[in-house]
Protein backbone atom coordinates (compact mmCIF):
# COMPACT_ATOMS: atom_id res chain seq x y z
CA UNK A 1 0.00 0.00 0.00
CA UNK A 2 1.46 3.24 -0.96
CA UNK A 3 -0.15 5.55 1.73
CA UNK A 4 0.95 8.51 3.73
CA UNK A 5 3.10 7.56 6.84
CA UNK A 6 -0.34 8.55 9.40
CA UNK A 7 -2.22 6.54 7.08
CA UNK A 8 0.17 3.70 7.22
CA UNK A 9 -0.21 4.12 11.06
CA UNK A 10 -4.02 4.16 11.53
CA UNK A 11 -4.66 0.97 9.48
CA UNK A 12 -1.79 -0.88 11.72
CA UNK A 13 -3.45 0.09 15.02
CA UNK A 14 -6.81 -0.88 13.64
CA UNK A 15 -5.63 -3.83 12.68
CA UNK A 16 -2.99 -4.37 15.19
CA UNK A 17 -5.90 -6.05 18.19
CA UNK A 18 -6.78 -9.77 18.84
CA UNK A 19 -10.10 -10.05 17.98
CA UNK A 20 -9.69 -7.58 15.18
CA UNK A 21 -6.68 -9.88 13.63
CA UNK A 22 -9.17 -12.70 14.50
CA UNK A 23 -11.91 -11.18 12.09
CA UNK A 24 -9.17 -10.65 9.14
CA UNK A 25 -8.18 -14.61 9.34
CA UNK A 26 -11.98 -15.63 9.30
CA UNK A 27 -12.41 -13.19 6.48
CA UNK A 28 -10.25 -14.30 4.43
CA UNK A 29 -12.05 -17.34 3.80
CA UNK A 30 -15.36 -15.90 3.12
CA UNK A 31 -17.98 -13.68 3.25
CA UNK A 32 -19.57 -14.19 7.00
CA UNK A 33 -22.45 -12.03 9.10
CA UNK A 34 -22.51 -10.35 12.51
CA UNK A 35 -24.28 -13.31 13.83
CA UNK A 36 -21.36 -15.88 12.24
CA UNK A 37 -18.65 -13.64 13.78
CA UNK A 38 -20.68 -13.79 17.21
CA UNK A 39 -20.86 -17.27 17.18
CA UNK A 40 -17.22 -17.89 16.26
CA UNK A 41 -15.51 -15.58 18.49
CA UNK A 42 -17.62 -16.37 21.14
CA UNK A 43 -18.83 -12.27 21.72
CA UNK A 44 -21.57 -10.05 22.53
CA UNK A 45 -22.70 -8.74 19.31
CA UNK A 46 -22.21 -4.89 20.10
CA UNK A 47 -18.47 -6.08 20.90
CA UNK A 48 -18.29 -7.61 17.84
CA UNK A 49 -19.39 -4.83 15.62
CA UNK A 50 -17.70 -2.12 17.03
CA UNK A 51 -14.14 -4.39 16.29
CA UNK A 52 -16.57 -4.22 12.44
CA UNK A 53 -16.15 -0.84 12.47
CA UNK A 54 -13.13 -0.06 13.28
CA UNK A 55 -11.65 -2.39 10.53
CA UNK A 56 -14.72 -1.01 8.06
CA UNK A 57 -13.05 2.73 8.88
CA UNK A 58 -9.33 1.61 8.32
CA UNK A 59 -10.94 0.22 5.04
CA UNK A 60 -9.83 -3.22 5.25
CA UNK A 61 -12.76 -4.73 5.13
CA UNK A 62 -16.51 -3.79 3.43
CA UNK A 63 -20.16 -4.45 4.24
CA UNK A 64 -22.94 -5.16 1.82
CA UNK A 65 -26.52 -6.06 2.53
CA UNK A 66 -28.71 -9.10 1.47
CA UNK A 67 -32.16 -8.54 2.36
CA UNK A 68 -31.93 -7.92 6.57
CA UNK A 69 -28.65 -9.65 6.61
CA UNK A 70 -25.17 -7.54 6.50
CA UNK A 71 -22.40 -9.70 5.41
CA UNK A 72 -18.78 -8.76 5.78
CA UNK A 73 -15.86 -9.30 3.52
CA UNK A 74 -12.33 -8.43 3.15
CA UNK A 75 -11.93 -4.93 1.05
CA UNK A 76 -12.40 -5.21 -2.90
CA UNK A 77 -9.42 -2.45 -3.39
CA UNK A 78 -6.47 -4.66 -4.53
CA UNK A 79 -3.69 -3.00 -2.98
CA UNK A 80 -5.66 -2.84 0.77
CA UNK A 81 -6.78 -6.81 0.04
CA UNK A 82 -2.93 -7.96 -0.77
CA UNK A 83 -2.08 -6.27 2.11
CA UNK A 84 -4.78 -7.87 4.36
CA UNK A 85 -3.70 -11.39 2.93
CA UNK A 86 0.09 -10.85 3.37
CA UNK A 87 -1.07 -10.12 7.11
CA UNK A 88 -2.81 -13.10 7.43
CA UNK A 89 -0.37 -15.11 5.85
CA UNK A 90 2.10 -14.22 8.42
CA UNK A 91 -0.20 -15.86 11.38
CA UNK A 92 0.14 -19.53 12.07
CA UNK A 93 -2.58 -21.60 11.59
CA UNK A 94 -1.52 -23.43 14.47
CA UNK A 95 -1.93 -21.30 16.95
CA UNK A 96 -4.71 -22.45 19.19
CA UNK A 97 -6.86 -19.58 18.93
CA UNK A 98 -6.56 -19.47 15.52
CA UNK A 99 -7.67 -23.59 15.09
CA UNK A 100 -10.45 -23.23 17.83
CA UNK A 101 -12.11 -20.32 15.29
CA UNK A 102 -11.24 -21.82 12.18
CA UNK A 103 -13.11 -25.03 13.93
CA UNK A 104 -16.45 -22.96 14.76
CA UNK A 105 -16.01 -21.40 11.46
CA UNK A 106 -16.14 -25.12 9.75
CA UNK A 107 -19.37 -25.53 12.23
CA UNK A 108 -20.97 -22.22 10.47
CA UNK A 109 -20.04 -23.48 7.21
CA UNK A 110 -21.41 -26.94 7.65
CA UNK A 111 -24.94 -25.20 8.33
CA UNK A 112 -25.39 -23.40 4.88
CA UNK A 113 -24.91 -26.99 3.71
CA UNK A 114 -27.43 -28.35 5.19
CA UNK A 115 -29.03 -25.30 4.16
CA UNK A 116 -28.48 -25.89 0.53
CA UNK A 117 -29.35 -29.39 0.89
CA UNK A 118 -32.38 -28.79 1.91
CA UNK A 119 -33.23 -25.97 -0.91
CA UNK A 120 -31.91 -28.41 -3.49
CA UNK A 121 -34.46 -31.52 -2.77
CA UNK A 122 -36.84 -29.20 -2.71
CA UNK A 123 -36.39 -27.90 -6.02
CA UNK A 124 -34.51 -30.84 -7.84
CA UNK A 125 -37.43 -32.03 -9.83
CA UNK A 126 -38.16 -28.65 -11.61
CA UNK A 127 -34.18 -28.58 -12.33
CA UNK A 128 -33.54 -31.80 -13.42
CA UNK A 129 -36.32 -31.70 -15.88
CA UNK A 130 -35.52 -28.68 -18.31
CA UNK A 131 -31.98 -30.13 -17.62
CA UNK A 132 -33.00 -33.88 -19.43
CA UNK A 133 -34.18 -31.64 -22.52
CA UNK A 134 -30.32 -30.34 -23.59
CA UNK A 135 -26.72 -31.57 -23.60
CA UNK A 136 -24.84 -32.14 -20.11
CA UNK A 137 -23.70 -29.40 -17.95
CA UNK A 138 -20.08 -31.00 -18.40
CA UNK A 139 -20.21 -30.41 -22.17
CA UNK A 140 -20.52 -26.70 -22.33
CA UNK A 141 -18.40 -26.46 -18.84
CA UNK A 142 -15.67 -27.85 -21.18
CA UNK A 143 -16.27 -25.69 -23.67
CA UNK A 144 -15.66 -22.56 -21.59
CA UNK A 145 -13.00 -23.35 -20.16
CA UNK A 146 -11.07 -23.79 -23.64
CA UNK A 147 -12.54 -20.79 -24.62
CA UNK A 148 -11.32 -19.01 -21.39
CA UNK A 149 -7.99 -20.26 -21.71
CA UNK A 150 -5.15 -20.83 -18.94
CA UNK A 151 -4.02 -17.35 -18.48
CA UNK A 152 -4.45 -16.27 -14.98
CA UNK A 153 -6.24 -12.52 -14.75
CA UNK A 154 -7.45 -9.92 -12.64
CA UNK A 155 -10.86 -10.56 -12.03
CA UNK A 156 -14.43 -11.94 -12.51
CA UNK A 157 -17.84 -11.24 -12.55
CA UNK A 158 -20.96 -13.61 -12.65
CA UNK A 159 -24.43 -12.08 -13.11
CA UNK A 160 -26.97 -14.58 -12.08
CA UNK A 161 -24.82 -16.90 -10.28
CA UNK A 162 -27.01 -19.28 -8.79
CA UNK A 163 -25.62 -22.60 -7.77
CA UNK A 164 -21.93 -20.40 -8.17
CA UNK A 165 -20.71 -23.36 -10.52
CA UNK A 166 -18.51 -20.87 -12.99
CA UNK A 167 -16.76 -19.11 -10.03
CA UNK A 168 -15.93 -22.52 -9.02
CA UNK A 169 -14.30 -23.54 -11.87
CA UNK A 170 -12.93 -20.50 -12.94
CA UNK A 171 -11.59 -19.93 -9.69
CA UNK A 172 -7.86 -21.23 -10.34
CA UNK A 173 -7.35 -18.50 -13.00
CA UNK A 174 -8.83 -14.80 -11.43
CA UNK A 175 -7.69 -13.24 -8.28
CA UNK A 176 -11.10 -11.97 -7.32
CA UNK A 177 -14.15 -13.43 -8.17
CA UNK A 178 -17.92 -11.86 -7.54
CA UNK A 179 -21.05 -13.59 -8.49
CA UNK A 180 -24.24 -11.77 -8.60
CA UNK A 181 -27.91 -13.02 -7.54
CA UNK A 182 -31.09 -11.92 -6.20
CA UNK A 183 -32.28 -15.17 -4.59
CA UNK A 184 -31.14 -15.40 -1.27
CA UNK A 185 -31.67 -19.01 -1.39
CA UNK A 186 -29.50 -19.36 -4.40
CA UNK A 187 -26.79 -17.27 -2.86
CA UNK A 188 -26.87 -20.17 0.22
CA UNK A 189 -26.89 -22.89 -2.32
CA UNK A 190 -23.86 -20.84 -3.83
CA UNK A 191 -21.73 -19.91 -0.72
CA UNK A 192 -22.33 -23.44 0.56
CA UNK A 193 -20.61 -25.09 -2.62
CA UNK A 194 -17.62 -23.04 -2.99
CA UNK A 195 -17.01 -23.59 0.71
CA UNK A 196 -17.00 -26.82 -0.11
CA UNK A 197 -14.91 -26.52 -3.13
CA UNK A 198 -12.44 -24.12 -0.91
CA UNK A 199 -12.86 -21.45 -3.07
CA UNK A 200 -11.53 -18.35 -0.71
CA UNK A 201 -10.92 -15.87 -3.61
CA UNK A 202 -14.72 -15.35 -4.77
CA UNK A 203 -17.63 -13.86 -3.24
CA UNK A 204 -21.26 -13.65 -3.86
CA UNK A 205 -23.83 -11.04 -3.27
CA UNK A 206 -27.29 -10.35 -3.43
CA UNK A 207 -27.95 -7.89 -6.24
CA UNK A 208 -30.07 -6.68 -9.62
CA UNK A 209 -28.81 -7.68 -12.74
CA UNK A 210 -29.65 -4.22 -14.21
CA UNK A 211 -28.21 -2.78 -11.13
CA UNK A 212 -25.15 -4.88 -10.31
CA UNK A 213 -23.63 -3.58 -6.65
CA UNK A 214 -20.21 -3.78 -8.10
CA UNK A 215 -17.87 -0.94 -9.57
CA UNK A 216 -17.79 -0.34 -13.66
CA UNK A 217 -15.10 -1.01 -15.72
CA UNK A 218 -13.34 -3.12 -13.08
CA UNK A 219 -13.91 -6.82 -14.66
CA UNK A 220 -11.71 -8.98 -16.89
CA UNK A 221 -14.46 -11.32 -17.62
CA UNK A 222 -18.18 -11.33 -17.08
CA UNK A 223 -20.48 -14.10 -17.26
CA UNK A 224 -23.90 -14.84 -18.03
CA UNK A 225 -25.09 -18.30 -17.89
CA UNK A 226 -28.58 -19.51 -18.40
CA UNK A 227 -30.13 -16.55 -17.23
CA UNK A 228 -30.99 -14.04 -20.54
CA UNK A 229 -34.35 -16.21 -21.26
CA UNK A 230 -35.40 -14.85 -16.99
CA UNK A 231 -35.67 -11.07 -18.47
CA UNK A 232 -38.06 -9.30 -19.94
CA UNK A 233 -35.47 -7.00 -21.36
CA UNK A 234 -32.16 -9.32 -22.19
CA UNK A 235 -30.47 -6.27 -24.36
CA UNK A 236 -30.16 -3.87 -21.58
CA UNK A 237 -28.18 -6.77 -19.33
CA UNK A 238 -25.96 -7.34 -21.77
CA UNK A 239 -25.42 -3.31 -22.49
CA UNK A 240 -25.46 -2.93 -18.56
CA UNK A 241 -22.80 -6.04 -17.88
CA UNK A 242 -20.98 -4.47 -20.69
CA UNK A 243 -20.20 -1.64 -18.83
CA UNK A 244 -18.58 -3.48 -16.08
CA UNK A 245 -15.63 -4.93 -18.70
CA UNK A 246 -12.61 -3.64 -18.26
CA UNK A 247 -11.00 -2.53 -21.92
CA UNK A 248 -10.46 -5.63 -23.52
CA UNK A 249 -12.39 -7.71 -21.42
CA UNK A 250 -14.72 -10.38 -22.06
CA UNK A 251 -18.30 -10.93 -21.73
CA UNK A 252 -19.47 -14.86 -22.18
CA UNK A 253 -23.34 -15.47 -22.50
CA UNK A 254 -24.84 -19.14 -22.55
CA UNK A 255 -28.27 -19.29 -23.27
CA UNK A 256 -30.61 -21.66 -25.32
CA UNK A 257 -30.73 -20.57 -29.29
CA UNK A 258 -34.84 -20.35 -30.38
CA UNK A 259 -36.79 -22.93 -30.01
CA UNK A 260 -40.96 -23.79 -29.28
CA UNK A 261 -41.58 -25.18 -25.85
CA UNK A 262 -43.85 -22.71 -24.72
CA UNK A 263 -44.42 -24.65 -21.36
CA UNK A 264 -41.13 -23.48 -19.96
CA UNK A 265 -42.83 -20.17 -20.10
CA UNK A 266 -46.15 -21.65 -18.36
CA UNK A 267 -44.06 -23.53 -15.86
CA UNK A 268 -40.36 -22.03 -15.52
CA UNK A 269 -41.17 -18.23 -15.76
CA UNK A 270 -38.93 -18.05 -19.24
CA UNK A 271 -39.82 -15.10 -20.48
CA UNK A 272 -37.75 -15.73 -23.51
CA UNK A 273 -37.92 -18.92 -25.89
CA UNK A 274 -34.43 -18.35 -26.96
CA UNK A 275 -31.94 -16.16 -28.87
CA UNK A 276 -30.52 -16.27 -32.21
CA UNK A 277 -26.56 -15.39 -33.62
CA UNK A 278 -27.97 -11.80 -34.95
CA UNK A 279 -30.12 -11.10 -32.14
CA UNK A 280 -26.56 -11.76 -29.64
CA UNK A 281 -24.40 -10.38 -32.41
CA UNK A 282 -26.77 -6.74 -32.67
CA UNK A 283 -27.16 -6.23 -28.42
CA UNK A 284 -22.97 -7.22 -28.72
CA UNK A 285 -22.52 -4.62 -30.86
CA UNK A 286 -24.96 -2.05 -29.49
CA UNK A 287 -23.06 -2.47 -25.65
CA UNK A 288 -20.01 -1.48 -27.90
CA UNK A 289 -18.78 -5.42 -27.86
CA UNK A 290 -17.32 -7.39 -30.68
CA UNK A 291 -18.76 -10.84 -31.13
CA UNK A 292 -15.32 -13.33 -31.42
CA UNK A 293 -17.34 -16.45 -30.95
CA UNK A 294 -20.46 -18.59 -31.48
CA UNK A 295 -20.51 -22.52 -30.19
CA UNK A 296 -23.94 -24.71 -30.93
CA UNK A 297 -24.39 -27.71 -28.34
CA UNK A 298 -27.31 -29.60 -29.97
CA UNK A 299 -29.44 -32.13 -27.71
CA UNK A 300 -28.73 -36.25 -28.30
CA UNK A 301 -31.78 -38.11 -29.36
CA UNK A 302 -32.78 -35.72 -32.02
CA UNK A 303 -36.29 -35.29 -30.49
CA UNK A 304 -37.95 -32.15 -31.15
CA UNK A 305 -38.81 -31.43 -27.80
CA UNK A 306 -35.31 -30.65 -26.94
CA UNK A 307 -33.02 -27.37 -26.58
CA UNK A 308 -29.49 -26.21 -27.98
CA UNK A 309 -27.73 -24.54 -26.00
CA UNK A 310 -25.95 -21.72 -27.48
CA UNK A 311 -22.55 -20.40 -26.15
CA UNK A 312 -21.26 -16.36 -27.15
CA UNK A 313 -18.54 -14.76 -26.62
CA UNK A 314 -18.08 -10.88 -26.89
CA UNK A 315 -14.55 -8.65 -26.01
CA UNK A 316 -15.13 -4.88 -25.31
CA UNK A 317 -13.31 -2.48 -28.07
CA UNK A 318 -11.35 -0.41 -25.94
CA UNK A 319 -7.68 -0.94 -25.72
CA UNK A 320 -5.52 -1.96 -22.82
CA UNK A 321 -2.23 -0.24 -23.30
CA UNK A 322 0.47 -1.00 -20.78
CA UNK A 323 1.55 1.44 -18.38
CA UNK A 324 5.87 2.07 -18.71
CA UNK A 325 5.87 2.87 -15.12
CA UNK A 326 4.68 -0.05 -13.91
CA UNK A 327 4.41 -3.32 -16.12
CA UNK A 328 1.94 -4.78 -14.10
CA UNK A 329 -0.60 -1.78 -13.85
CA UNK A 330 -2.35 -1.52 -17.36
CA UNK A 331 -3.82 1.53 -18.37
CA UNK A 332 -6.71 2.34 -20.77
CA UNK A 333 -6.92 3.94 -23.75
CA UNK A 334 -8.42 7.47 -24.19
CA UNK A 335 -10.62 8.27 -26.98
Amino acid sequence: MHVSLDTMVDTLKAAAESSRLRILVLLSRGDLTVSDLTEILGQSQPRVSRHLKLLLDAGLIGRYQEGSWAFFRLTDTDNSRDFVQRLVAGISEADPQVVRDLERLAAVKRKRQDRAAEYFSENAASWDQIRSLHVPDRAVEAALIKLVGKRPFQSMLDLGTGTGRLLEIFAPLYRRGVGIDMSREMLTVARANLDKAGVANAQVRQGDIFSPPVERNAFDLVTIHQVLHYLDDPARAIAEAARLLRPSGRLIVVDFAPHNLEFLRDQHAHMRLGFSDRQISDWFAEAGLDLEDSQEFEPRGGNEARLTVKLWLGRDRRLLIADPSNDSLPVRETA
